[in-house]
């Protein structure tokens, strides 16, 4: 029988009460006392340099309080990067300076050179329109393509950096010069060139800000739809600003959406600070959808060569690959660690080859900042790795699902040590394979393929294997590899003295469903009703110091240390009730909420064993604090492997081009789950993301470095009927090893496997049908490239 609470039960989503009754609170929701209203002046040119801007006017013109320009904050800090990356040779990445508003040049369309702060937003802009045609830009020649950014060293996006190059990063440039060997003496190679299609994220609540200054104190609030307000908190103090870390409050309210989009700290963030302190009074910039495609932090752009070497029976001898990823204009705060020990450390996917190389050059170009969006490097490297196998299997006429399970890792190797630096703890990728090969009656496929040809319809199958690597962590490790912050986090577990429990977590929920699940690994160890537990987070204030939800991290890194913290105040409750039931604290059991004499029916429940602790009439008070609040800090030992297999079934119309998802089915190991419902919830949210990427999304910038598709009306985000209801299952499930809840997490296990699965079927549809010369098309897999590489 399913549970029905606790750990393990689908309890419902406690957050959509709020949400589905329009009872939220977002940043745009909040409307403080005498509020002013801020609007950006944004380059219309992708590469300019600023000759002057007269503010004269703008400054005239109604209701204007200030007017804001780049000269305004040249003198401090910049938004740095999350991680140091060296190249192959050792020096430092080339890291120019992210200023708050552009000074001297303009870099991408977008990029905000001033900004208007008025008494209404209307006011704000007229007076930004104003501003914007007082200022005169001389335009640059844009650099958009990397290959030419990199080859042109006479037009340079940072005039300090000569090849439009941060970084050129070889991993594990000890084997390179193996795995070179291993291809040249292969018998056979495969090659692709293939491209990992820049997107946009599309949250569906756009950024926004809110500062506040109080001259009375010093002290700053920063209101913000961020992922992770301590990490913003760190950087505008720090790097940005210059304000004393104790003197500012971030807080995030109820954020609607990020895949990433919203980790990092922005401009607009600092300047609503600065502008509140020169107003003495609030100041709230929220983005127009316009400004939210040209301006928030993109995903994926990578250009890949890829090289499998095998056997003639496709047992895998090496990987090696070579990429030209786009970090935009500027460096965003994980933009270096996502191509590089995001991306290369997966490139040996869930299989035993033993020779892997990963070249990655990072390129400036004149287009809006590239960094992590859902998944993170790790679709990116499953993209390349499966549908080079794919192509490998077609060449050798060789069964893609067997390849796989001939060169998958299997269990008795565990752990197991990949040759990009990885220690797999615990999976069972045999398991998975069959289950989807169950769940997707792959042995019913000819029957399926035989209705669509009937009805004038290509039919294909595509299978994808992945495995990722969540939970970044340890600390020392990361720190070694480049990342300049830790990578803990930390709770509170603040016990009442009526029972209920209020728990601060580091964590931040803008989608998971933190608010319930954490609510019942907590209940369900102290043995109370979920209802008696509160969820904070999101506000410095309240919560320990903790680094956001990202990578699949919540839950591995946040809810350990929140079941820590739990460990620690049964351990106080066990000294509590051995005080009050007269007996040896190694006497004591805790369970179902109740403190027990071992062997005897001498008992006390956790309420009174709380109130007691806050009322100390009877009390071991010469040894024990008053009071049951606990807080733990968690720095994991390692990372953890989620991994799957997906096999995706389309029919392709070969007049048109035009692709429909016939079925959609995924078989994953995210270890121990805590909340099933949830977990199907996240990998449909993450399928739809990947189909998204696989057929329809795009962003296009021409060669002058306008953005395209700059809205809705040229950006095809998926909708209701381009995806199928899905077959999602996660029976085959090995515990994590390292972390006391067993999970592995399951937020982006969908983005990653699914675009390589789609196009797989693609490809395999096109060639049943008779049409071989087709071994590849670049994703997106629309209707047209569809038509195109039919008719050749």
């Amino acid at each position: 029988m399913p549970k029905d609470h606790g750990i393990g039960a689908s309890s419902k989503r406690r957050e959509d009460i709020r949400f589905l009754s329009g009872l939220g609170h977002y940043t745009d929701d909040s409307a403080l006392q005498g509020q002013a209203y801020a609007v950006f002046v944004r380059s219309n040119v992708a590469h300019g340099r600023i000759r002057s801007i007269d503010t004269t006017a703008a400054a005239a013109m109604p209701g204007v309080l200030a007017v804001f320009t780049g000269e305004d904050f040249k003198d401090v800090g910049g938004n740095p990067a999350g991680w140091l990356i060296n190249s192959r040779d050792g020096t430092p990445m080339r890291e120019p300076k992210r200023p708050v508003l552009a000074h001297g040049k303009v870099r991408h369309v977008g990029d905000a050179y001033a900004a208007v702060v008025a008494e209404t937003y209307a006011q704000a802009k007229d007076a930004a329109e104003q501003l914007a045609a007082d200022s005169d830009i001389e335009e640059l020649p844009a650099i958009v393509d990397m290959a030419k950014a990199v080859a042109d060293a006479t037009n340079r996006v940072h005039d300090e950096i000569p090849d439009n190059l941060c970084f050129d990063w070889g991993w594990i440039e000890d084997n390179r010069a193996k795995v070179d060997e291993a291809i040249r003496n292969a018998p056979h190679v495969t090659t692709l060139h293939l491209v990992n299609n820049r997107l946009v994220p599309n949250a569906m609540e756009p950024r926004a800000s809110i500062g506040e200054y109080f001259p009375g104190t010093g002290d700053y609030k920063l209101t913000t739809t961020s992922q992770n307000p301590h990490l913003t908190r760190l950087l505008v103090a720090a790097f940005v600003m210059g304000i004393p870390e104790n003197k500012l409050t971030v807080v995030a309210p109820d954020v609607g959406g990020g895949f990433g989009s919203k980790i990092y700290h922005y401009g607009e963030e600092a300047l609503v600070l600065a502008a509140a302190k020169k107003l003495a009074r609030p100041v709230r910039w929220t983005a127009e959808r316009s400004e939210s495609f040209l301006t928030d932090a993109h995903g994926r752009d990578h250009v890949t060569k890829i090289e499998l070497a095998c056997e003639k029976d496709g047992t895998f001898i090496a990987f090696r690959t070579e990429t030209l990823a786009n970090v935009g204009a500027y460096l965003s705060n994980f933009s270096t660690a996502t191509p590089t020990f995001l991306h290369g450390t997966l490139m040996a996917g869930p299989y035993k080859v033993p020779n892997v190389y990963v070249n990655v050059k990072t390129v400036f170009t004149n287009t809006a900042p590239v960094d992590a969006y859902r998944g993170a490097g790790r679709p990116e490297a499953t993209y390349s790795l499966e549908r080079v196998i794919d192509k490998m299997c077609r060449e050798l006429g060789l069964d893609p699902f067997e390849v796989r399970r001939k060169n998958f890792v299997t269990t008795d190797m565990f752990p197991y040590t990949t040759p990009v630096g990885l220690i797999y703890d615990t999976g069972n990728y045999q398991a998975t394979l069959d289950k989807l090969i169950d769940l997707a009656d792959v042995a019913g496929f000819e029957k399926r393929r035989a209705a669509s040809a009937a009805k004038g319809k290509l039919r294909g199958m595509g299978l994808s294997t992945w495995i990722e690597a969540c939970g970044i962590a340890p600390s020392r490790l990361v720190g070694i590899l480049g990342s300049r912050v830790g990578l803990y986090d930390a709770a509170t577990v603040r016990v009442n003295a009526t029972g209920n429990i209020s728990v601060m977590t580091g964590a931040h929920s803008h989608g998971q469903s933190h608010e319930t699940v954490f609510a019942q690994i907590v209940a369900d160890k102290l043995g109370i009703p979920e209802s008696s537990v509160e969820i904070v987070h999101g506000d410095t204030s309240k919560i320990p110091f903790g680094m956001g939800s990202y990578g699949s991290r919540s839950l591995a890194v946040c809810g350990t240390a929140m079941a820590k913290a739990v460990d620690k105040i049964i351990a106080k409750g066990k000294k509590i009730a051995a005080h009050m039931l007269e007996a040896s604290e190694g006497d004591i059991t805790f369970e179902d909420g109740k403190f027990s004499v071992a062997g005897t029916d001498k008992a006390k429940t956790f309420g009174e064993i709380a109130f007691s602790a806050y009322v100390p009439h009877n009390y071991p008070l010469e040894t024990l604090e008053p009071g049951l609040e606990e807080t733990a800090f968690y720095d994991p030992a390692n990372f953890t492997y989620p991994a799957g297999a997906y096999l995706c079934e389309v029919e392709v119309d070969p007049e048109t081009g035009k692709v429909d998802i016939a079925s959609f089915t995924c078989a994953d190991d995210f270890g121990n789950v805590m909340n099933p419902m949830v977990v199907e919830g996240q990998v449909h949210g993450g399928v739809g993301q990947g189909i998204g990427q696989a057929l329809l999304e795009n962003t296009v910038y021409n060669e002058d470095g306008q953005l395209l598709t700059a809205s809705y009306m040229d950006y095809a985000m998926p909708r209701a009927d381009d995806v199928p209801f899905y077959t999602v299952d996660h029976s085959c499930n090995t515990p994590c090893t390292h972390n006391p809840l067993g999970v592995k997490g399951c937020g982006e296990a969908g983005a990653i496997g699914s675009p390589p699965a789609v196009v797989n079927a693609v490809i395999d549809a096109l060639h049943r049908g008779g049409l071989t010369h087709v071994t590849h098309i670049d994703m997106p897999v629309s209707p047209s490239r569809v038509w195109s590489a039919i008719n050749g």
